[in-house]
């Protein structure tokens, strides 16, 4: 069965991920443009097994439906694709791609009209086309292409202080987990005081034998290599470049929660932008709360998913958007979620405070209170969903010592406590799993608290 998740269809290959597969739903995807009037197509790829092929078949099916369709000229990354349909006159864009999922997979993502991830509406169109497409020989033409990559670097180099980069040496490890956003930041920053040492920048379809995820557990030769330069900075991107992680001067990790508080931090008091909303989903720092309090900036709270935050983003100004999972969008650039161009932000960030990471955090605890977070991550069968579903209409009052003040269930079952904690329980979108997220003002107590909320499930 074809159902598009969190961020499209992913899929195993050669299970459900087949050509076949892939034609109808690019059949269904062209059928719902075709009502909409609309006509030019880009089509991008990652660096997974077979996705340079997958496209070119998608490609013709577009141009065998009669649209005018390009396919870009080498593997890029899914924010590419964002800006060739934002800026580069397109009318939609297809991203093959699995993101973060393990290299069985592979996927179809959709980009709309305004350059972000498509709507709920436009999926729901979609999905109700398909059990009407058959598949298609698609015809041959010679494949037409566009490219992006050269023409989002060039607006992502304006779009960033490049004196700042130019006063002081500056030493950065980029870990592109043998995925598409390899030497992006070597070639961003070529020219510049910042030296770039890249790793794991080849293409490897089997990403190391792991998911080309930016979690702490596989980003071992990240915080070795940072460790070992003495670098101010380490930053890994996902399979698909849209979401970043990031090791400190010290090679520790530096978890999403942080990042997005280091970014919103970095647009309202270095930047001064406090015009418009910063959106977080539910499962994204309190800090984030205490931030816009501070500096007078409205702040709104949607489900998991960066579609979410497109939402509110076609609906009203939104100046910062992100998420828990590591992807972040700067919305005066694209309405979407970019490994780079954030990445880049930080970077700017640690010039502007002149301080190494690590102060900049700790800085920043002093100023808006400690938060530690982690997620607990199962695979939860039949029984754990139905647990769930039972905890969602009849919350605990308490978990353990901690009193619930409030419960928001706007995606899954979340439980805030009197100190601003919380945790969080939801099934995943894209993956077979039940994910629990915690976050207190000490470590101590998110122990304890990820603790009672695992025995709540059990």
């Amino acid at each position: 069965m074809i159902k598009f998740g969190t961020d499209g269809w992913r899929a195993v290959i050669g299970d459900t991920y087949t050509f076949e597969n892939v034609r109808r739903v690019a059949q269904a995807h062209a059928r719902v443009l075709q009502g909409q009037g609309k006509r030019r197509v880009v089509v991008g790829y990652d660096n997974r097994f077979m996705s340079e092929h997958f496209a070119l078949e998608v490609y013709r099916v577009f141009r065998t439906l009669g649209f005018e369709a390009y396919l870009t000229n080498k593997a890029c990354t899914t924010p590419m694709v964002s800006f060739a349909v934002k800026y580069m006159g397109f009318d939609s864009g297809v991203m093959i791609t699995a993101s973060h999922n393990p290299p069985e997979y592979n996927g179809y993502k959709i980009k709309d009209s305004f350059g972000g991830s498509a709507t709920p509406e436009f999926i729901a169109m979609l999905e109700d086309e398909l059990p009407k497409v058959k598949d298609i020989k698609p015809d041959r033409p010679q494949p037409e292409y566009v490219n992006v990559w050269g023409k989002y670097m060039s607006e992502v180099k304006a779009r960033i202080n490049q004196e700042l980069f130019m006063q002081r040496e500056l030493q950065l490890v980029h870990d592109a987990m043998y995925g598409s956003g390899l030497g992006t930041y070597s070639h961003m920053l070529s020219g510049t005081k910042a030296n770039v040492y890249c790793i794991r920048s080849f293409r490897d379809p089997l990403f190391g034998g792991h998911a080309p995820e930016p979690v702490e557990r596989h980003l071992e030769p990240l915080f070795q290599k940072v460790k070992a330069l003495g670098a101010n900075l380490g930053i890994a991107n996902d399979g698909d470049g849209d979401r970043i992680a990031l090791a400190d001067e010290k090679g520790n990790f530096v978890n999403a929660q942080l990042i997005y508080a280091l970014l919103l931090y970095h647009l309202v008091k270095n930047k001064g932008k406090k015009e418009g909303l910063v959106v977080k989903t539910v499962s994204t720092t309190y800090l984030a709360d205490r931030i816009c309090k501070a500096e007078g900036v409205e702040l709104k709270e949607v489900a998991v998913g960066f579609k979410n935050i497109n939402e509110i983003i076609l609906k009203e100004k939104v100046l910062f958007g992100g998420e828990e999972s590591g992807g972040y969008g700067i919305v005066e650039f694209l309405p979407e979620r970019d490994g780079l161009f954030t990445g880049l932000n930080i970077l700017e960030l640690l010039l502007i405070e002149d301080k190494p990471l690590s102060e900049v955090i700790e800085g920043l605890f002093k100023d808006y209170g400690r938060a530690y977070f982690r997620r607990v991550d199962f695979h939860g069968g039949e029984d754990k969903k139905q647990r769930l579903k039972e905890l969602t209409k009849n919350p605990p009052e308490r978990l353990g010592s901690f009193k619930v003040l409030r419960v928001i269930t706007l995606d899954g079952l979340k439980l805030v406590f009197e100190n601003d904690g919380w945790v969080l329980f939801r099934a995943s979108g894209t993956e077979p799993l039940i994910r629990v997220y915690g976050e207190m003002p000490t470590e101590e107590e998110l122990n304890r608290v990820l603790e009672e909320a695992v025995k709540l499930l059990e």
